[in-house]
């Protein structure tokens, strides 16, 4: 299984503590265990600053970065070895591991934190800390604080200020090393599989749960623990509702299918989006706005590149879906003046991307002094144009109502262009054609 290395994980910490200022600390504490009821746990994930930093896959830990402590700058609390509960919930890293394994410079157990962390804080002038982002996590280190101040007649010196540490590290994770590149893309080829086993199973009669749970199999085989999102699959109507989430509706012949689904790979997502007709035929309407999604989703490719700006690509697909609009005749005018309006916002009303990476709409700033940022190599993000047709938009003919289009790739940034990572699932009308035809024949 592709993985990042853990020789990665100290080339960051050491990036991250060359920003920092001297004389100072970071804190980034483990993402916490959330119940799903009463007593049963949600798959554990962890936080994916804590996760960039250190590797470390367990709950109730803590990462401390100090740069220049004579003692080692890596400290990471996080729980004792302990046998009864490993027999029930799994191995733990313990002090030795976290040192061996994943290579702190000191650990300690996370009970020990109230005695160890405030005297690692003390006499630090600056805390690095993503504040807001743990409430409760908070509270216990503003607390650690007032300890340190309590003590200042006695010669304690608490930090006089914090800095945000997300604005360094989300810089940071904005752009990929070959590493993490090479992770993504193993995730989108694992997806790519899942998206083709699901158009390869479409069949009337099925339930949207039926291709949801062939896309789960293709995750699981390939390796991922599981989805970077809880996965759309939307027939029919559907398919015009963008974050649709039952997946429980039937699969009818005439319908199209949109499936957004992606898996997650050492923690790193992958995001496609493939639409596709359940009988594997698209009718003349379904084709012609699927023609104009699949130009736009190509043509955004032309305008990612080093030098060019984040909008662009969007800019450009909103250039082609409205003069596409115009052909169909659904929007009437001048495609200029049709753009500055936004008259194309009820068929197309969200971006034509986001940045991708530990999360699925990853972090880094889109402008960067009031202005959009420039592309560089090592950023990724989607492409996914759409067309939505509502059903009950009275404005068009009702032949065109209740068709949902949308087509997303994942791409990184290269020297030159731009790498599309999700070029494995077939995306041209003739290509999905035969691919189930095929899938029929063999049935047959």
């Amino acid at each position: 299984m592709t993985r990042i290395p853990k020789s990665e994980f100290a080339r960051r910490r050491k990036a991250l503590m060359d920003q920092m200022e001297p004389n100072s600390i970071a804190i980034l504490p483990a993402a916490p265990v959330h119940l799903r009821n009463r007593d049963v746990e949600h798959v554990y994930r962890q936080d994916s600053d804590f996760q960039y930093l250190s590797g470390f896959p367990e709950p109730e830990a803590v990462v401390a970065l100090i740069p220049g402590r004579e003692h080692g700058e890596y400290v990471l609390f996080c729980r004792e070895r302990d046998p009864e509960r490993e027999l029930w919930d799994g191995l733990r890293a313990g002090q030795d591991g976290a040192i061996k394994e994943y290579g702190a410079d000191d650990a300690f157990p996370i009970g020990d934190i109230d005695d160890i962390l405030p005297g690692l804080i003390e006499g630090r002038s600056r805390v690095y800390y993503a504040i807001g982002s743990n409430p409760e996590f908070d509270h216990q280190l503003m607390e650690w604080i007032n300890t340190i101040r309590s003590k200042a007649r006695l010669g304690a010196q608490p930090p006089s200020e914090f800095v945000a540490l997300d604005h360094l590290l989300h810089d940071m994770r904005l752009y990929k090393s070959a590493n993490e590149v090479k992770v993504m893309r193993a995730a989108a080829e694992i997806s790519a599989r899942a998206h083709i086993r699901a158009m390869q199973a479409s069949r009337s009669g099925l339930f949207e749960y039926h291709l949801e749970a062939e896309l789960d199999y293709e995750f699981r085989k390939g390796g991922a623990k599981m989805p970077a999102y809880g996965s759309i699959v939307a027939a029919g109507r559907n398919a015009c509702i963008l974050h649709y989430r039952e997946n429980d509706a039937p699969l009818r012949d005439g319908d199209v299918v949109l499936i957004d689904a992606g898996c997650e790979i050492d923690c790193y997502a992958s995001d496609i989006t493939r639409t596709f007709p359940v009988s594997g035929r698209f009718s003349a309407e379904q084709k012609a706005i699927y023609q104009i999604v699949l130009d736009a989703n190509l043509e955004a490719f032309k305008h990612i590149a080093p030098g060019k700006h984040w909008n662009e690509a969007h800019e450009a697909t909103v250039r082609v879906i409205t003069a596409g609009l115009v052909r169909l005749g659904l929007l009437e005018g001048e495609v200029d003046e049709l753009i500055a309006a936004e008259a194309y916002k009820p068929f197309y009303m969200h971006r034509a991307g986001h940045w991708l990476g530990m999360d699925v709409h990853d972090v880094g700033d889109y402008k960067v002094g009031g202005e959009w940022r420039v592309l560089e190599p090592g950023m990724c993000m989607t492409v996914e144009p759409g067309i939505y047709i509502a059903v009950d938009n009275e404005q068009v003919a009702k032949k065109w109502r209740g068709i949902g289009i949308r087509i997303e790739d994942d791409v990184v940034v290269t020297r030159d262009g731009c790498e599309i990572l999700t070029g494995g699932v077939p995306k041209e009308i003739a290509e999905i054609e035969a691919l189930m035809a095929a899938s029929r024949e063999q049935v047959a």
